[in-house]
């Protein structure tokens, strides 16, 4: 029997007023829904389970706490409360409260897709925000909303500008209640001040949570980000490596976009880890916005100079200038760019980006290209290392060189380090010509490897040779996934000749599908390379490229993989997949295109 999704239905009709449009999403304690009102207007409609609620959300006469907020708040930069009642359903009690429908999304839902926002709109987004918050610190009873984060705030779209409103008033209570009225769990710690691991919420908390919000809006991430998966449900240890990570500078990373030193000083007073070191109020921080006062933070905790340099991010198309490699495509978005968006559902699941992937297949296949397309698409950093880089004839200097590079990427995480040729930099220890020095870096690298995806770096090796790679770095909590590239196939190959030949000197009229048809069996590299020989044919004719330049240039020039070799390639993904030969006798799909 399947469960219910939602307790109300569509068309149904609540109290005689609203119809449900449809259903919004279900929270712990409240599911929300799309309803018409009688006058046929959209209005935003919240059901709140009674049964489910936290005694610290109810009023002292036992009305739900957030309704009662909302009722009395009148602001453009807040959501606007329009009705509220009791229902029965199914013998059960529950409330509802209707507000105004907001045209938009949510900013974690732009920042998911943007990653980051201008300095010029996300000061605009901020300000508006602050104006619904000093609106709400400056009523005769005052209110700490204590849950501010880029899903709490609405983008109201329906007018020429974008408005920001805050909504979700589940955690808000009156300044002047009990610290033992407040109930946190659920909230999300990257935005919650230290004071608040202590029940501890005041104006300060809220202007924390602006701090850390403005932030995430230009830079990604929340500050002080660290995995939280490797925590699950153990929170005490959890608040304990927030509030650890939070004693170092605040420290500014992949932004592709000029942030002014004054914006970074403000952010830092508002993120100053003693209440009494950020802004005394909304309104103070607003000033300091508007350049009406110099903002002055401690020494001890402003950003070094080195702290607030940001490294250079890989640029470029991303997957959109690959074609093929589907498979492999959809999970690098499953595993590691999904799981980079949205961290809190992902570890929900006790789920983080995985440590890495092997990419293994014959020479010429584009595992490189791939690489860094993937660190275009994701906007990771990229280190790009050959075995040459790191190696060194001397005693413990590879080891070093090692841990300088992990160093390097954990301090710029997220990161992605990719390392060509891998067999040759950790060769397999069960070999007998492997000597001492290779052994000490094997053993190096594995510990520099492991769970290093709970600190945001993330490893591509590439190999012609996975056999020959140490068994050890291809087990789980190191690179977890091995995935097989290729020759391109037919469409890949067509791609790819329009591709090297799109910007050169050619006749009207290429058949690029019969050029396809005649490279079967062909590499990347291959393909390539044809159009550079069949460019400088026709530039000794002084002629443009041709069909019959490019198909003379291909009778002369084989595969430079034979077809044993290929088969031989097949062999080695079906025993790294556990899979008979008989399962892979037929090529994936892979490619490279360009817009």
């Amino acid at each position: 029997m399947t469960q219910k999704q939602s307790i109300l239905s569509k068309g149904q009709l609540i109290d005689n007023k609203y119809e449900i449009a449809f259903f919004l999403k279900k929270g712990k304690y409240a599911e929300s829904y799309r309803v018409k009102d009688p006058d046929g207007k959209t209005r935003f409609f919240k059901l709140f389970s009674y049964t489910k609620l936290h005694r610290t959300q109810f009023t002292s006469e036992g009305d739900v706490l957030e309704i009662e907020l909302l009722k009395q708040l009148q602001h453009p930069n807040i959501v606007k409360y329009r009705d509220s009642g009791d229902l029965l359903i199914d013998n059960q009690k529950y409330g509802y409260v209707v507000l105004d429908f907001i045209s938009g999304e949510t900013l974690a839902e732009q920042t998911n897709r943007e990653k980051n926002i201008n300095p010029y709109d996300a000061k605009d987004l901020i300000l508006g925000v602050l104006n619904g918050l000093n609106y709400l610190h400056n009523l005769e009873h005052p209110i700490i909303h204590n849950d501010l984060t880029n899903q709490n705030i609405m983008l109201d779209l329906a007018g020429k500008v974008s408005v920001g409103k805050i909504i979700d008033f589940g955690y808000a209570r009156y300044l002047n209640q009990s610290h033992k009225d407040f109930y946190s769990e659920g909230l999300n710690p990257f935005y919650m001040a230290n004071e608040m691991f202590n029940h501890i919420f005041s104006v300060q908390s809220d202007i924390f949570a602006v701090g850390a919000l403005y932030y995430h809006l230009l830079f990604g991430l929340p500050p002080w980000f660290i995995e939280i998966s490797r925590y699950k449900s153990d929170t005490v240890n959890l608040e304990e490596a927030i509030l650890k990570e939070r004693k170092k500078p605040l420290k500014v990373v992949n932004s592709e976009i000029n942030v002014e030193p004054e914006t970074l000083h403000i952010i830092t007073k508002a993120l100053q880890p003693e209440a009494e070191h950020r802004f005394k109020s909304v309104k103070e921080f607003i000033q300091a916005l508007n350049g009406e006062i110099e903002v002055e933070i401690p020494a001890q905790t402003q950003p070094s100079p080195q702290s607030i340099q940001t490294k250079e991010k890989k640029k470029g198309g991303g997957f959109e200038d690959i074609a093929g490699m589907q498979e492999l495509k959809e999970t690098i978005k499953l595993d590691v760019i999904d799981a980079l968006n949205d961290k809190e559902r992902y570890a929900e699941y006790g789920l983080t980006i995985p440590n890495g992937i092997l990419l293994y297949g014959p020479p010429g296949c584009g595992k490189t290209f791939f690489a860094e397309k993937t660190a275009e698409e994701i906007g990771f950093n990229f280190y790009q290392i050959k075995p040459s880089d790191i190696q060194s004839k001397w005693v413990n200097a590879t080891q070093e060189n090692i841990k300088t590079l992990f160093d390097e990427a954990r301090k710029n995480a997220p990161s992605i380090v990719f390392i060509d040729e891998l067999d040759a930099l950790v060769p397999s220890r069960d070999n007998a010509s492997v000597n001492h020095m290779n052994t000490s870096a094997v053993n190096e690298f594995l510990a520099q490897m492991n769970n290093i995806g709970d600190d945001g770096v993330f490893i591509i090796g590439a190999t012609n040779k996975p056999s020959s790679i140490d068994s050890a770095i291809l087990r789980s909590g190191r690179l977890d996934k091995h995935i097989f590239i290729p020759p391109p196939d037919f469409e890949a190959r067509k791609e790819m000749f329009k591709l090297y030949l799109k910007k050169r000197p050619k006749e009207i009229g290429i058949d690029y599908h019969s050029l396809a048809t005649a490279t079967d069996s062909y590499v990347s590299s291959d393909i390539k390379f044809l159009c550079d020989e069949a460019s400088r044919e026709a530039l000794k004719l002084k002629s443009r490229i041709s069909m019959e330049i490019i198909l003379g240039t291909i009778k002369k020039r084989p595969p430079s993989i034979s077809r044993n070799e290929l088969d031989s390639y097949l062999q080695i993904k079906a025993e790294m997949e556990g899979e008979t030969p008989a399962k892979t006798n037929k090529l994936p799909s892979v490619g490279f295109i360009k817009k």
